[in-house]
């Protein structure tokens, strides 16, 4: 290793500059690999509902005097029970939301009433008729669905049916927020101002993702209150896999039929509305793979330009070496030595600043803080592409005959 460091003192400039560009290229790609895990484990989530089996429409007045738009009790119960005979429906309820679906509620949870400083802010609210935790097929890991009666009125804007219902199903991330290390199930919490209103949990479901995932709501900390109607909320149907396509083709005649005053503005297959949610994460991904595939191949470029230089003006030395024994192998390792002692400083200092990147990302963007295993990948990519792109010069210096040291006097 001594000869190849003797070397390297020689070009230090051209060294620094070969490994600030490895160290660049390394610290971007690390954290362009990590964004990349990240946005796939999220995609690849567990929704918590039956994905593939449901078909959601939200239905809107034409009048624009009535409220909102907004469908009565009765006239929701009538859209239900006309859904629900549509062949191959199994059941329909009625929801605020659906994890991924974008639109939600949330509000503040407090521990204790009264005591503003025990106040959980920003809980997912999701409000739903009866057969909702059927209907989306929510498994719970302990307790017990709504009961009949646990249904009321209640709307989070307000009005009359101010009063929330008196149980509620949590999410575990909820009840690990609320009670860290204890058995949610029984436990109680309140709502409405300075948390007048208790609410017992009757039930915990392991997974529900939220309708929109984001450093104020998180991922999965949401609560599910049993409603009699809900006000301008969707109409979600559960079948087989198969037939919802007809179900969805059938929605619209079926609402419109029961009321020619109103249109429905949306109705749509589940997984493509999960799939539309992503749009933009996989945008994301496609532009940071090509961004990382520049950069490699702007650093693999700048790796072989400079072996081939110095296998150019080292061919007299070269020629020397086999003359004086040195075998094809071990002009081999020579340049691949020294290529993996460049490579290995701009890693080096690569890794520092892609640790650097990722809290200034942090502060900005408020971007995760990258785990250190995702330095691992990082630096492989570059060491492993490094001696890849120093290949072919390596081989091409292995080949210069003995003869050459004669010649070059």
């Amino acid at each position: 290793m001594h000869p190849v460091v003797a070397a390297l003192k020689h070009h230090k400039t051209t060294v620094a500059l070969v490994a600030l560009e490895i160290a660049l290229t390394c610290a971007i790609v690390t954290n362009a690999l990590f964004l990349i895990g990240d946005r796939l484990a999220l995609m690849h989530m567990t929704t918590g509902v039956a994905d593939n089996q449901l078909v959601w429409a939200r239905a809107s007045g034409l009048d624009l005097g009535q409220d909102s738009g907004a469908a009565s009790p009765a006239e929701a119960a009538a859209d239900m029970a006309a859904l629900r005979a549509i062949p191959g429906v199994e059941s329909v309820a009625m929801t605020n939301s659906l994890p991924l679906a974008g639109s939600y509620w949330s509000m503040g949870i407090w521990r204790h009433p009264g005591d503003k400083h025990s106040v959980l802010d920003n809980a997912v609210e999701y409000v739903g008729t009866r057969g909702m935790v059927k209907t989306l097929g929510i498994n719970l890991s302990e307790g017990r669905d709504f009961l009949p009666d646990e249904y009321v009125d209640y709307s989070i804007f307000g009005g009359k049916a101010k009063v929330p219902p008196s149980v509620a199903i949590v999410t575990r991330a909820l009840a690990n927020q609320l009670w860290p290390g204890q058995d949610p199930l029984g436990k109680t919490f309140y709502l409405g101002d300075h948390g007048k209103y208790a609410i017992h949990v009757v039930g915990v479901t392991e997974h529900l993702l939220n309708p929109s995932i984001n450093p104020n709501q998180g991922i999965e900390r949401g609560l599910i209150l049993p409603v009699k109607s809900v006000q301008g909320g969707m109409y979600v149907l559960r079948m087989r896999p198969d037939m919802r396509k007809a179900v969805k083709e059938a929605i619209p005649k079926i609402l419109i039929g029961l009321d020619p005053s109103r249109i429905v503005p949306d109705d749509q297959i589940y997984t493509d509305t999960i799939s539309e949610y992503f749009h933009g994460d996989r945008a994301m991904i496609w532009l940071l793979l090509v961004v990382i595939g520049c950069l490699l191949a702007v650093t693999a470029l700048g790796v072989v330009g400079l072996s081939s230089f110095w296998v150019q003006q080292r061919t007299r030395q070269i020629g020397i070496r086999r003359a004086l024994g040195a075998t094809r192998a071990d002009i081999m390792r020579y340049f691949l030595a020294e290529n993996f002692l460049i490579v290995g400083i701009g890693v080096v200092v690569g890794l520092l600043a892609a640790v650097a990147l990722n809290l200034w990302l942090m502060d900005h963007y408020e971007l995760h803080r990258m785990p250190l295993v995702w330095l691992l990948p990082g630096a492989a990519v570059l060491l492993i592409l490094g001696q890849l792109a120093v290949l072919a010069p390596a081989l091409r210096a292995s080949h210069v005959p003995p003869v050459v040291a004669t010649r070059s006097v």
